[in-house]
């Protein structure tokens, strides 16, 4: 079967449509025009196989199993990609790397689980983070921290923070600190909606696509194969074994690993259907700024942000002197190219910016990720009787906790019991949603919600 391109389409939905297509051009952002080649793979499956684990999707989580399955157990997995190795959110992300699992906050932690559940919690994501920042050491992926930043947009969001910021010192002994809207503009960046910010001290920016690539590249020198333009479009299981079919041949597997995430349609899987919302994200990047440009707007510091809001922005300046930003807006694959979703993130540019009003957007794209119900990312085999692993519900968070996710996976599929027993995020399979046909509706109404809600003060 010859491996040729499709042009790529912007209105693809995981909700709509079976699969991401097959061999489709990356979308145009940034990180895929300035990662250099993508790295030799192994063509597509052109015919019948038989493998010991297949993993499905071919991003950070599909490639970095590949990599620790390889590397640390000495099982050489095969990776299907539906069309480019980091494709997906992989490739359309912030590279915005937190010291977060999920979208839950420390507090919130707390309230959920109780003071010393959340302590574990804590730690575990301090030793998940260390997985990924050992990596960025040893890939070349433009790193850039330590720390980060999350502004306050008005003051009662400040207030919050002061509190959060209080918790993290007293019970976690996490050492994050509150500055004024005077040290934001003259450390950092003159982002004129700032009331203030909570100063994180763990963080690292990264090159999202680079970073894939390097997992893709480690994999396969250790005996991974990695086969773009080859979508799962039939899964069925006869005496656990299973028949991942593929336009160019069916793989057989003993073990399946699925790590395609905010790119899972429902009927992939009865163990994964409907267990996360997938959530579009836009994404821009300016023009190269002038030095004025970047001297008006204060831009001291190549730490990334986010901004409080419910609907929030994400944003950093670049080490080739443009911004990059991102945010929410579109609901739907049909809706992607609306006009209004780039015209939202200009508004915000000019707020926050106001000497970049009219500064031109060189790149703007759209991808998914996928929002778990209860906030919280998970990695597990759903079902005991089954050779079936999966990660997901990263819920945004995914650039750091991925790595973290991908060495996980590889032990439980080694058959290496995971030592954190008692941690939801190993615990439990993703929760189901009990309105999950009224869900988009849901969201376009929780959507108008957030967006009134951030506009007060």
């Amino acid at each position: 079967m010859k491996n040729s391109n499709t042009k790529y389409k912007p209105h693809y939905d995981p909700l709509v449509d079976k699969t991401p297509g097959l061999n489709v051009d990356f979308a145009p952002t940034y990180w895929v025009a300035t990662a250099g080649e993508v790295p030799e793979d192994d063509s597509l499956i052109n015919s019948d196989v038989d493998v010991d684990v297949a993993i499905i999707g071919g991003g950070f989580t599909g490639l970095g199993t590949a990599m620790f399955l390889a590397k640390e157990h000495g099982i050489k997995a095969t990776v299907l990609e539906a069309n480019k190795p980091g494709w997906g959110c992989t490739s359309r992300n912030g590279g915005q790397a937190h010291l977060a699992w999920g979208r839950l906050s420390r507090s919130q932690w707390i309230k959920r689980w109780g003071v010393d559940m959340a302590k574990k919690i804590h730690a575990n994501t301090l030793e998940g983070f260390e997985v990924f920042q050992d990596l960025t050491k040893d890939i070349p992926c433009d790193p850039f921290g330590d720390g980060n930043i999350l502004i306050a947009h008005n003051g009662n969001a400040l207030k919050k923070l002061q509190l959060e910021s209080q918790l993290c010192n007293e019970v976690f002994n996490y050492r994050c600190k509150i500055v004024d809207r005077n040290t934001v503009f003259n450390k950092f960046m003159k982002d004129r909606e700032a009331y203030g910010a909570l100063v994180e001290p763990v963080g690292i920016a990264v090159h999202p696509l680079k970073l894939a690539f390097g997992y893709m590249r480690i994999a396969r020198s250790y005996g991974a194969t990695v086969h773009p333009g080859s979508p799962v479009v039939d899964w069925q299981t006869r005496s656990n074994v299973h028949y991942l079919k593929t336009p160019g041949g069916t793989v057989k597997a003993r073990s399946v690993v699925v790590a395609t995430a905010g790119y899972t349609h429902p009927s992939l899987h009865r163990l994964l259907a409907y267990k996360n919302m997938p959530i579009m994200a836009n994404s821009a990047v300016t023009s190269v700024l002038s030095d004025a440009q970047i001297e008006s707007c204060g831009f001291n510091s190549h730490l990334f942000m986010t901004d409080s809001r419910r609907l929030r922005y994400y944003y950093r300046f670049l080490p080739d002197n443009r911004l990059q930003i991102g945010t929410r807006s579109a609901i739907s694959g049909a809706d992607a190219e609306n006009p209004k979703h780039l015209q939202i993130i200009k508004e915000a540019i000019a707020r926050k910016f106001p000497h970049l009003k009219d500064i031109a957007i060189d790149y703007f794209w759209s991808g998914w990720m996928c929002i778990s119900h209860d906030m919280m990312p998970r990695i597990v085999q759903p079902d005991k009787q089954q050779q079936i692993f999966y990660a997901q519900g990263y819920s945004g968070n995914g650039v750091s906790f991925s790595a973290y996710a991908a060495k996980k996976l590889a032990q439980l599929v080694s058959g290496i019991p995971i030592k954190e027993t008692d941690l939801p995020i190993f615990t439990t399979p993703l929760p189901g949603h009990i309105l999950r046909p009224l869900r988009r509706t849901g969201q376009h109404l929780l959507f108008g919600y957030f967006s009134m809600m951030d506009k007060l003060r």
